[in-house]
């Protein structure tokens, strides 16, 4: 009558990713309006055309998005988060048993291969622009502090401006997170 548990566990399904990832899903917006195909112009310059192992710039840059949008402050956790949820999987282009970039070629392209450059702001920056065009981004309301506040603002006048968000402060916690990481591990900084 009841199956065990582990007897389901071991059933093969045959499932579409698209299906259990909700109609009404943030990242569903994001895919709809953001073209993330801007970033393999922004980082051809870094990479070599035909020296060293293939990689996806693109799907690493929308890895650290998902990383900074749900506020995921770890590579190895990011890692670890994608390899679990459909929804950043279907969001990445991923099949399910498909392997997830490992968190470590996350950490070397952000530390060595876009050392000292702002190719992480420019990316951020184009990515707000694309929002703010698809009306993504609004100024209606701010939350500071857990605290709900109306802003003081006319929806029918109001003046486009360019506004500089440091991606700065994301990428040291990331720094930190895998300093500390390397840490308890024994491992050199």
């Amino acid at each position: 009558m009841f199956k065990p548990k582990r007897e389901i566990q071991n059933e093969a399904e045959f499932v579409f990713i698209d299906d259990l990832v909700p109609q009404d899903h943030l990242l569903r917006k994001v895919d709809k309006y953001i073209d993330f195909s801007f970033i393999g112009e922004k980082v051809r310059p870094f990479y070599s055309a035909n020296n060293g192992r293939p990689s996806d710039p693109i799907m690493l840059f929308m890895m650290m998005f998902i990383g900074y949008f749900y506020g995921i402050r770890s590579e190895r956790q990011l890692e670890r988060e994608i390899q679990t949820n459909v929804a950043y999987r279907w969001f990445l282009g991923l099949k399910l048993n498909d392997p997830v970039p490992d968190h470590s070629t996350i950490s070397w392209n952000r530390r060595t291969r876009f050392k000292d450059t702002n190719i992480f702001q420019d990316i951020f920056d184009e990515i707000v622009l694309q929002a703010i065009n698809h009306k993504m981004v609004g100024g209606r309301v701010l939350f500071s502090d857990s605290t709900h506040l109306k802003a003081n603002a006319n929806k029918h006048k109001f003046t486009r401006m360019e506004v500089e968000v440091e991606t700065r402060e994301y990428m040291e916690q990331l720094n930190k997170a895998v300093d500390e990481d390397r840490n308890s591990h024994g491992k050199k900084l």
